[in-house]
């Protein structure tokens, strides 16, 4: 069965008809053309299709598209103003964190769900002080992104570049 959905991507509304078992990931790569949501595992495991969908991380490979009608979705591409880099992308940049890149779309876009998380005081598992503002350190981070995999290894630079793109 085929439906018609429209989701704002990017700031633009777009219009697809798709099968109603289309992930949200096919929807944007295959439907709209959106190619920053890489398709890694296509099981949810490696985050490399992470979006922000409606400002919260979604991984796009484990959730039907049709469900998400009238939904904002913000991939990396998305991220930046014009020209100008999100903080997280900026810091990215500057600290090497993307390696081969294929995994970097998915973690710029889990940092920056991540930290708002963090700026709302939601604590994670290794958040020590339940009642008070949750500390940013390395090992809050790695918890935060543990479900985003990088298969070359840059982990220290993306702690490193989270933790500069989060001042």
């Amino acid at each position: 069965m085929e439906s018609d959905i429209e989701l704002h991507v990017d700031g633009r509304a777009r219009q697809v008809r798709l099968d109603s078992r289309t992930t949200l990931l096919d929807a944007l790569r295959d439907g709209l053309g959106a190619t920053a949501p890489k398709k890694g595992c296509d099981h949810g495991q490696c985050g490399a299709c992470t979006v922000l969908l409606d400002g919260r991380r979604v991984v796009t490979c484990l959730t039907f598209a049709i469900a998400h009608d009238g939904a904002t979705v913000t991939t990396a591409e998305g991220l930046a103003d014009g020209e100008r880099l999100h903080p997280v992308q900026e810091a990215f940049i500057e600290r090497d964190a993307f390696q081969c890149g294929f995994c970097t779309p998915g973690q710029v876009c889990s940092a920056v769900g991540m930290l708002a998380e963090v700026a709302e005081g939601r604590p994670s598992a290794a958040t020590a002080d339940l009642a008070g503002a949750v500390e940013l350190s390395g090992e809050e981070i790695r918890e935060r992104m543990s479900g985003n995999l990088c298969r070359c290894a840059a982990y220290g630079n993306i702690v490193d570049a989270i933790q500069d793109g989060a001042r």
